[in-house]
């Protein structure tokens, strides 16, 4: 949610310019854009269904393990999110002829189409939040937060 002009003013000095207080309050705001944009646009499906097929078109079947750790989503969620994709013909679950126990999943010629249609509702949410910036700057904060987040050495 993001912040009004009232709630920034009442913001601590000592807090308003912290880097981690603005990451965290961009984080606020971009998934509350991005859950508003899968709410009207999504037809059911959230950020994690996304981040599930998106795996999936990229790197080709996966165990349902190997998604959760992936897609950073935990593994009692991956499964309640794959039975929703499977209802809707969008993923098929195998098992593994080489684990009986695991299933293998893949992404099927309708998650495709709908991932295609789920990147409309998602690169709408980066518009809405990046609406102040100009396209460079916009790159540039690309570019600066993939800088973060790269690993450093102690």
């Amino acid at each position: 949610m993001p912040l009004s002009p009232h709630q920034l003013d009442r913001t601590p000095d000592r807090i308003r310019n912290r880097p981690t207080w603005l990451i965290s309050r961009a984080f606020a705001r971009s998934s509350a854009i991005l859950s508003a944009g899968f709410e009207q646009h999504g037809d059911g499906l959230r950020g994690y269904h996304y981040r599930l097929l998106a795996a999936l078109e990229q790197w080709g079947p996966a165990s349902q393990t190997d998604l959760g750790r992936t897609t950073g989503i935990d593994r009692s969620d991956v499964t309640a999110a794959l039975t929703e994709l499977e209802a809707r013909h969008l993923i098929e679950r195998r098992a593994d002829p080489q684990n009986k126990r695991r299933n293998i999943v893949t992404i099927t010629p309708g998650g495709i189409s709908e991932l295609a249609a789920l990147d409309a509702v998602v690169n709408k949410a980066q518009d809405d939040l990046l609406a102040p910036l100009t396209q460079a700057q916009r790159h540039q904060l690309v570019e600066l937060l993939t800088r973060i987040l790269e690993p450093t050495d102690p």
